[in-house]
């Protein structure tokens, strides 16, 4: 029997110490996840553990795993009425995962946690205790307060940390040892006054919400000893520091100017040196003739400005498959019509006696918006479920082909 199957019995066997609907809910305890079926089991089983005697939920908010996790939540859900899940179809991102469960619960108090076992559930108690008794907005548990600790963390992750921190501190005034945190609780009226100004991108929610809050929001802290992941594997990567970056970004800007729109338009700027570069080499290196060399610059141009938006701006859309060359083929006809705006609004300006700079740059702020905004509808339109379970399902490989290597061994 597989460790999941055997927690399972144990769920489905044991005497629970609540019931699933004595009252309201008071604490919700909303989870993100992406390919967690081997931690979900465990996970309520240690909740259970942790906050028994009180009235409380789990809801555990899914990216569409291809792994099965949302099924094995569901099946629990079954047998233990506190536990819900909900299965997002066609969208990612865990900041955006948590704000959809806490308003998918009605309960006033929200504590947020990862679903990989490494966020400390015997905290919780403290957690409500301490946020009711002292009329807190938020409560942290912080691996930098007196008694917490990050763990195994390696020096070189710790250090990353500690700078992610310091920058998280551009947007956050507020004291707090650890911004960082993906684990802490808040009170319902505090989140809802929030709610409208969340920008909802990459994977630090906390930030977010200190950040977005109308007036500063009281908080208090209790410690937390980072735990190690059993089973899965971590969801940090490069392009998910890159979306904090971008967290950062819009709250410095304050929303006056989306941030997509912006990395659209830095990216523009390097496929203006890029044409420039690729020209040059064309023209001095190859021997090319000017028309076919700026032909191949601008092709070049606009091939590494789709790729590089594929991988940076619509990270949350990404095309992949077959339908990154419907893509690519898409985004060179629609740049193709902003060009042909570009030089049209340019020279509609030139010819009324404007600068010649003025009208350049009028031109390519058409071009840049034309190109902006038509993409983002039919480039990089928000993907159907099945295209969205079928990037899922390239993540979960590996966890399902170490599933079957257990039960082959089982068996």
């Amino acid at each position: 029997m597989d460790p999941v199957s055997s927690l399972l019995t144990g769920i489905h066997s044991q005497e629970l110490g609540i019931s699933p609907r004595q009252g309201p809910a008071e604490l919700a305890v909303v989870i993100p996840t992406l390919n967690e079926r081997e931690n979900v089991a465990l996970l309520v089983e240690r909740l259970n553990a942790a906050l028994e005697g009180l009235l409380w939920e789990a809801v555990f908010v899914d990216d569409d795993s291809a792994d099965g996790t949302a099924e094995l939540v569901r099946e629990i859900a079954c047998r233990q009425g506190n536990i819900r899940c909900l299965q997002r179809l066609g969208r990612r991102g865990l900041s955006s995962a948590c704000i959809e469960g806490i308003l998918a619960s009605a309960a006033p108090f929200i504590a947020v946690m990862d679903g990989d076992l490494q966020h400390d559930e015997t905290r919780l108690p403290e957690m409500l205790r301490l946020a009711k008794e002292k009329g807190l907005d938020v409560v942290v548990a912080s691996r930098h307060a007196e008694g917490g600790s990050l763990g195994d963390w390696q020096k070189g992750r710790a250090r990353i940390s500690d700078l992610a921190t310091r920058l998280g501190r551009l947007v956050v005034k507020a004291s707090l040892s650890d911004p960082m945190s993906g684990f802490f609780l808040v009170r319902r009226q505090a989140f809802e006054k929030a709610m409208h100004r969340l920008s909802g991108q990459g994977f630090k929610i906390l930030l977010d919400l200190f950040a977005s809050s109308p007036q500063p929001l009281s908080f208090g802290e209790v410690p937390y000893r980072f735990g190690r992941r059993l089973y899965g594997e971590s969801k940090l990567d490069t392009l998910a520091v890159w979306e904090y970056l971008m967290l950062l970004l819009d709250k410095l800007t304050r929303g006056l100017v989306p941030v997509r729109f912006l990395l659209f338009g830095i990216i523009g700027g390097l496929g203006v040196l890029t044409n420039l570069a690729t020209l040059a080499l064309a023209l001095k290196g190859a021997g090319i003739a000017f028309p076919a060399a700026q032909a191949l610059a601008t092709l070049v141009a606009m091939t590494g400005n789709f790729l590089l938006n594929n991988l940076f701006t619509y990270r949350d859309r990404r095309l992949t498959g077959r339908r990154l060359l419907s893509g690519l083929l898409s985004f060179y006809a629609i740049c193709g019509l902003g060009a042909v705006a570009n030089v049209g609004v340019a020279s509609l300006l030139y010819g009324k006696d404007h600068s010649w700079w003025l009208a350049g740059l009028a031109g390519a702020a058409v071009g840049v918006v034309w190109n902006y905004a038509i993409t983002s509808v039919f480039t990089w339109r928000s993907p159907a479920p099945s295209a969205a379970r079928k990037e899922g399902a390239r993540q979960g490989d590996a966890a399902e082909a170490q599933r079957r290597v257990i039960d082959a061994e089982e068996a």
